[in-house]
């Protein structure tokens, strides 16, 4: 009897990445729908609050206390409180943007992080990193276009949820080395814990339905399910084979945003969306061109 033909690495890590972004923009798009009715921080709290409860059922009985052991402390809370307020700018660009614009614009990561490694990181301003830094930043104008409808003060939320997305890349390029399950952890719990501060002076609605009550506990499932994808598909392949799929977010923010909240981009936000996918998508393989040690690489560019 013949054996199984084995699945190519490249191919399944690619599925894996696809199924990942598909994750997170279902879960944007479920969180856009539940921020019309209810306030940022009590969305973010519960995405980040549920997504900690799963985490440490799943990974509690393995690692126990493992899950909190760290030597780097300052830098894991100091990381959650950026991915903390990447989230609750991402929401709040999402209470109003369309769906496709917040998550493109979300993918200017590659050139804020590329901008960052120079200030913070002493890295040195290449010319093929200028030339994809000013195509990222024309890929943006083309999307907010500043006299344009778009150009409100919400665009001001996406483009800081990009800012400390890439802050947070920074950061973790500094402790890449850790556990990686400590690494999912802690961003989770501090997010929680800081928000749950708030949550006193919320303005609560006096009930909640119960689809919208299913509606937040799968964003917190469809979060942890993407990052684990994520996880699962950069250990079977290397980050060049599989860094240009993380690119379908958009393909999947553009369809469920048309398909769910008819809203499509038009001509010169799309010439943006491009401009701004295929920038990153450069400067990410040229990166990781430049400098193969495991240490050195960032972080997947697909955003949650």
């Amino acid at each position: 009897m013949r054996a199984a033909t084995p699945v190519n690495p490249s191919l399944s890590a690619a599925l894996l990445i696809c199924g990942a972004t598909l994750c997170f923009a279902t879960l944007d798009s479920m969180v856009k729908y539940l921020s019309q009715r209810y306030p940022v921080s009590l969305l973010v709290f519960a995405r980040w609050g549920i997504q900690a409860l799963i985490l440490i059922a799943w990974l509690g009985p393995q690692v126990g206390w493992g899950l909190l052991r760290t030597g780097h402390l300052t830098s894991h809370l100091f990381r959650g409180a950026i991915l903390l307020g990447s989230s609750l700018c991402f929401v709040a660009a999402l209470k109003v943007m369309p769906l496709a614009e917040v998550t493109a614009l979300n993918y200017s990561t590659p050139t804020l992080v590329t901008l960052m490694a120079v200030v913070l990181l002493d890295e040195k301003m290449t010319p093929a990193r200028v030339g994809f830094v000013i195509a990222g930043f024309v890929g943006m104008l083309l999307i907010v276009r500043p006299g344009s409808d778009m150009f409100q003060g919400v665009a001001l939320f996406a483009l800081g949820a990009a800012w400390f997305y890439a802050m947070f890349q920074i950061v973790t390029r500094k402790i890449a080395h850790e556990d990686w399950r400590v690494l999912l952890f802690y961003p989770a719990l501090v997010a929680t814990l800081a928000t749950s501060w708030v949550l006193p002076f919320v303005d609560w609605p006096e009930s909640m339905d119960w689809p919208d009550v299913a509606m937040l506990l799968a964003c917190g499932a469809l979060g942890t399910l993407g990052h684990f994808l994520f996880l699962r598909a950069f250990q079977r392949a290397p980050a060049s084979a599989v860094t240009p799929f993380t690119y379908m977010q958009l393909v999947w923010a553009t369809l469920i945003g048309w398909i769910v909240f008819n809203t499509f981009p038009g001509g010169l936000t799309l010439l943006g969306m491009a401009i701004i996918a295929g920038s990153g998508l450069l400067i990410t393989l040229y990166e990781h061109r430049k400098s193969r040690s495991a240490t050195k690489v960032a972080e997947p560019t697909a955003v949650d």
